[in-house]
């Protein structure tokens, strides 16, 4: 079986960018969005990571993504919050004093995924780092860490593998496959 590059070329990374990147509140703050130097130094690949343009990346505040990290469909990264304090109309409470909004960095082979929501708290997450499925996120994980559900929690951990090992996750994943697709035949 044959694989495809799952990275983004730069002129599809370019277009994606433009898609997902917002700025709901430069009027307070206009932050950007920074890839990493190690994002563009992969030999035979434009660019080391996936970001989706169907995600959501406020830059009210900056975020740094590091290499070969993928951000998911439908995912949303915060950098900002809503001041949500006393029974004032919360809008003209946003008129007054705005909107409170910090920088965010992910690190390298981070992977966030489809429909995942990156809240305001949140300001790193380390390398290595998985964010499940649908996920919310509302504190800093460690490296490594796999975190899922909402709100998400720490479900278990990244750890090397032998080749032994990947080899049997592989032939079994390909059995399991093969025999539903023998299946629906």
């Amino acid at each position: 079986m044959e694989y495809r590059s799952t990275t983004l070329t730069r002129q599809q990374l370019d277009r994606a960018l433009n898609v997902a990147v917002r700025y709901p509140h430069k009027h307070i703050h206009a932050g950007s969005l920074v890839l990493t130097p190690e994002v563009f130094q992969s030999p035979e690949r434009e660019t080391n990571v996936m970001i989706s343009r169907f995600a959501l990346l406020d830059c009210t505040g900056s975020i740094q993504v590091g290499p070969w990290s993928n951000i998911g469909a439908r995912v949303r990264v915060y950098t900002h919050d809503h001041i949500h304090l006393g029974k004032s109309p919360l809008l003209a409470l946003e008129e007054e004093h705005g909107v409170t909004w910090q920088d965010k960095k992910i690190g390298s082979d981070v992977w966030i995924h489809d429909g995942s929501i990156i809240l305001y708290q949140v300001t790193h997450i380390p390398d290595g780092v998985v964010v499940g499925a649908g996920s919310v996120l509302t504190k800093n994980p460690q490296p490594w860490e796999i975190w899922a559900g909402n709100p998400a929690r720490k479900v278990g951990e990244r750890r090397d593998v032998t080749d032994t090992e990947l080899q049997h996750f592989l032939n079994h994943k390909k059995y399991r496959l093969e025999d539903d697709a023998s299946e629906t035949r």
